[in-house]
């Protein structure tokens, strides 16, 4: 670890409370007129997360977050539906599990040696949809998630480094502090090779939430009685449930998520029908602009560059001053911002 992330990790250890409220309002005032519009993305909880992710750097945790609000403008992730990318979801390589872990963390299980596709894009969309729906699913009092990584068919095809990055750059730049807990489970021994490669992408503090955990060994074992209740949790990772994935259960289940997502978005003009603790960066895209108020992956990944440039978004930040939008008009002002960062 660098003298500058030790610095980091002891500047953030030795703030007061007050001085964490100062430096997120600092980067909400460098956010500009947008953050206003944003409520939910610019929340404090929400810009916590982004400085404790750039070591409360408030330069730089402003860049990350304009480039969040950039890419979430172009990629539209709460737009992604069940029906775009049920394909991806057939064989059960992510899905948020139907039970929690002791802390009420909802969890996603990724099964990479169960890759079924081969389109990059395909996979990046179902990942970000998994992550939203994990998101959506929040209790009041969290927001963190655990990942549960079973590498049963798992080779060093099943996923490739180009893959790897772009999920790194995703959760790292646009899902700060979502991960609590990471669980590899029986990872093989060619693993090791591979983990050589993708560790350089994780910061420090998000390899430390990484833990490998072998069913042979007890002690490492011990850890998953820790974390869940082994009668919901699948025989796989070495619970009592021996349901298994079922992909009809799965789909109806996401479904239903879709329309609560659906309808939040459609009753935007509105109160929301979820918790502000619970609500999402997801749910205020498709609102970007409307004036109502409400409340990393995690870190896995790349980090953005130190210096910060002119982003594209700081002239979506001008536009805002000139669109006032009602709810009729959202359609109209999500094609004239678009073209902005295009």
């Amino acid at each position: 670890m660098s003298l500058q992330q030790l610095k980091g990790i002891a500047k953030e250890k030795s703030l007061l409370p007050e001085e964490q409220q100062a430096k997120i309002d600092d980067v909400r005032k460098l956010i500009g007129p947008i953050a206003d519009k944003l409520p939910v993305l610019c929340s404090d909880a929400s810009i916590s997360r982004y400085l404790r992710a750039r070591n409360w750097s408030t330069k730089k945790a402003s860049k990350m977050l304009k480039e969040t609000l950039k890419w979430r403008l172009q990629y539209k992730p709460e737009k992604i539906r069940w029906e775009d990318i049920a394909h991806e979801a057939e064989t059960g390589k992510i899905y948020r599990a139907n039970f929690r872990d002791k802390l009420g963390r909802p969890v996603l299980v990724m099964r990479p040696g169960f890759q079924n596709t081969n389109s990059t894009s395909g996979q990046i969309k179902y990942l970000v949809y998994c992550m939203e729906n994990a998101i959506m699913n929040l209790t009041q009092d969290q927001e963190q998630m655990v990942w549960l990584v079973d590498f049963q068919r798992w080779g060093m095809s099943s996923i490739t480094v180009k893959v790897t990055r772009e999920t790194a750059h995703i959760l790292q730049d646009h899902y700060p502090e979502r991960l609590g807990l990471g669980i590899l489970y029986n990872p093989p021994k060619i693993f090791e090779s591979f983990w050589t490669i993708v560790k350089p992408f994780l910061e420090p503090k998000t390899y430390k939430k990484v833990k490998f955990v072998y069913s042979d060994d007890p002690k490492s074992q011990k850890i998953i009685g820790e974390v869940f209740d082994l009668d919901k949790l699948d025989v796989a990772f070495g619970g009592r449930n021996t349901a298994g994935f079922d992909y009809q259960a799965y789909a109806q289940q996401m479904k239903e998520d879709d329309i609560k997502m659906s309808n939040f978005l459609d009753s935007s003009c509105t109160s929301p029908p979820y918790p502000s603790a619970v609500l999402s960066e997801s749910h205020q895209s498709e609102s970007l602009y409307l004036d109502h108020g409400s409340n990393g992956s995690d870190e896995v990944g790349l980090s953005s560059g130190d210096e910060a440039t002119p982003s594209n978004v700081e002239r979506v930040d001008e536009k805002t001053r000139e669109l006032s939008l009602g709810c009729k008009d959202v359609a109209v002002g999500e094609v004239a911002i678009a073209k902005q960062v295009q």
